[in-house]
């Protein structure tokens, strides 16, 4: 069967081609009679380019439905654990950050005193306390010469009285152990009804066989009576110092030197110590300690030194703090009407004792109190807490208004959308604020 061009081409570049035909001259020759002179055998051919081979289009992509959506095969998974991820922790910060705070600035007022004042001993309306320390501070010196001394041991005996009164002790009490050595104490004693007392005792006679461990000690002069085996003293600490015979000595202005630079070191240790030993709730004021400095017997040191101690003891009255706040803002507020205050510091406060030493037993203490001070009225967080329980924010206010030691309160509620208190008060945070810190 006879083809053509246009069955070799395909359809798809008949077009173009049959275009370019049109646009294109006639490159034959109009017919001639010299084109008849052609050999047979010549067939004219026109030149025909090779079709450009076909290029296969790139696959479909497939898409597929899911009864999740058309977006993709499989459900988001991750997205969903993320989203839940962070509902729960916001829920978490919104449940800690949830509750109810009260912060109460109490009342508060300038206080300026100059009164005697009379305290008793543990009761009234102004009670107090007698805190003791002791302390030995010692240092070892070259020695200047040698001397022949009798020198008496001695050392600290605590005096323990199960009675249920006091027992007093007179000047040179004996105190013997049970080897028969007896110790004497040198000033009276009182001791109370069931309480301990410490105090130096003595050795009866010069000589280093007094120079004994802790002991146990009974009181001879009691003996035939009950208190004999309800007064009882031991040591917690060797005797020492007893001597009899010639040792090395020191000048008495080395002495003196020495026993000032003790002192200074005994006053600071006894000041560290003493305020560790103050109870809690209660006031030391500037003023009201006593301390004494007792100077102990020399001994033989090593390689020809003379060992100097001495004693250092300090005797506070302490005050409980709200007793005390009561009874300046008695004398120096006069809104006061009785109730309960305390006062944070006695620093701008000054004691003046009426006497120069105070007893270990002593039921009163009389002096004079001068300076300045900050009354601050005592807070119940319990009843503040019970007063706004189950209220609304604008009710509780109302209530703490009818609280005479409260100055401003300001009140918190989480989240922000809580309008109304717990009505369980232990749910209820209540703070006491420093009203200095607040001004």
């Amino acid at each position: 069967m006879h083809r053509d061009l246009n069955d070799i081409i395909p359809p798809s570049r008949r077009r173009s081609i049959d275009t370019m035909g049109e646009m294109r001259p006639n490159p034959q020759p109009s017919p001639s009679p010299l084109m008849d002179m052609r050999p047979p055998t010549q067939t004219p051919v026109e030149h025909v380019e090779e079709p450009a081979p076909l290029q296969a289009l790139p696959p479909m992509p497939v898409i597929r439905t899911s009864r999740f959506g058309n977006g993709g095969g499989r459900f988001p998974f991750a997205t969903a654990l993320v989203a839940v991820v962070v509902v729960v922790v916001c829920g978490g910060i919104l449940f800690a950050l949830a509750g109810a705070k009260v912060t109460i600035v109490p009342v508060a007022s300038s206080a300026t005193i100059q009164s005697d004042m009379m305290a008793t001993a543990g009761t009234g309306d102004l009670p107090f306390q007698i805190v003791t320390v002791t302390k030995t501070a010692t240092a070892n010196v070259p020695a200047e010469s040698t001397l022949t001394a009798n020198d008496p041991a001695q050392g600290k005996i605590s005096i323990t009285n199960s009675q249920t009164k006091s027992q007093a002790l007179i000047k040179n009490t004996r105190f013997q152990t049970s080897a028969g050595l007896v110790f004497r104490i040198r000033d009276s004693v009182s001791i109370p009804a069931g309480g301990t007392i410490s105090t130096m005792a003595y050795a009866d006679t010069p000589g280093d066989k007094y120079n004994i461990g802790p002991s146990t000690f009974t009181i001879p002069g009691l003996q035939g009576s009950s208190a004999f085996a309800q007064v009882t003293a031991k040591s917690d600490a060797p005797m020492t110092g007893g001597f009899s015979g010639t040792r090395p000595s020191v000048s008495q202005a080395t002495k003196d030197k020495q026993y000032a630079d003790m002192q200074s070191k005994l006053s600071a240790d006894l000041a560290k110590d003493l305020g560790a030993k103050i109870p809690s709730g209660y006031l030391l004021i500037p003023g009201a300690s006593f301390t004494t400095f007792t100077p102990d017997t020399d001994a033989a040191g090593a390689s020809g030194t003379v060992t100097l101690s001495e004693d250092g003891s300090v005797s506070a009255v302490v005050f409980p703090a709200d007793a005390l706040g009561r009874a300046i803002a008695f004398k120096s507020v006069g809104t006061y009407g009785g109730q309960p205050v305390t006062i944070k510091s006695a620093a701008g406060l000054t004691v003046k004792p009426a006497q120069a030493t105070i007893a270990s037993d002593a039921a009163s203490f009389d002096f004079n109190l001068s300076g300045n001070t900050t009354i601050v009225w005592t807070v119940d967080m319990s009843k503040i807490a019970a007063a706004v329980a189950g209220k609304s924010r604008d009710s509780a206010e109302v209530a703490l208004k009818s609280f005479p030691e409260v100055d401003k309160a300001t009140l918190v509620l989480r989240p922000f959308w809580s309008s109304t208190f717990p009505g369980d008060p232990a749910k209820i945070k209540v703070l006491i604020a420093d009203p200095s810190a607040a001004k």
